[in-house]
C-alpha cells in the first residue's frame, strides 16, 4: 500500500541531485519551487524522531554538520529514510508547509536536511523563508 502524500516527492529528490551535481541559481530557483508545489499539494515529508528526554517530550532528530550547523533531518521517501546509517530511527510523517513554518521559530537550528544520506538537499532559513514566501527575505 503507497501512501499518496509521498507522491512527488521524487521531484525533490531528482531537482536535489542535480543541484548537487550542478549549482546555480536557476536550479535552486526549481528545486524550492517543487518544495513549495508539494506544500500546496498537502506533500509530506517524514522525520526522524528521538526518544523522550527528560521533559517526556519526543524531540525531532537532528545533525549536526562538519560546519557545527544543526539540522532537522526530513526524508522524502521511506527508501530515503533506510538509505542511512544503521542506527534505528523513530519516524513519523508532517505536512511539509508545518515543517518548514516550525522550522523558522526554532532558534536551535539552522534549518532543515532534506535525505541527509543521498540527494541531499540543506534548507537554511533564508531558503526556508524564500520557500514559504515570507516577503523580505530575497
Amino acid at each position: 500500500m503507497s501512501d499518496n502524500t509521498l507522491d512527488g516527492n521524487e521531484k525533490i529528490e531528482e531537482a536535489a541531485e542535480l543541484l548537487a551535481k550542478e549549482p546555480s541559481d536557476e536550479l535552486l530557483a526549481h528545486t524550492l519551487t517543487l518544495i513549495r508545489n508539494r506544500m500546496k499539494e498537502g506533500g509530506e515529508f517524514i522525520i526522524g524522531v528521538e526518544a523522550p528526554d527528560g521533559s517526556g517530550q519526543a524531540k525531532l532528530s537532528c545533525i549536526e554538520t562538519a560546519d557545527g550547523k544543526k539540522w532537522w533531518v526530513a526524508f522524502t521517501s521511506m527508501d530515503q529514510q533506510l538509505a542511512g546509517k544503521s542506527k534505528v530511527m523513530s519516524t513519523f510523517q508532517t505536512d511539509i508547509k508545518q515543517l518548514l513554518e516550525r522550522a523558522i521559530r526554532v532558534p536551535e537550528i539552522d534549518g532543515v536536511i532534506i535525505n541527509p544520506w543521498d540527494k541531499t538537499l540543506r534548507l537554511s532559513k533564508p531558503l526556508i523563508s524564500i520557500t514559504l514566501g515570507i516577503p523580505g527575505t530575497v
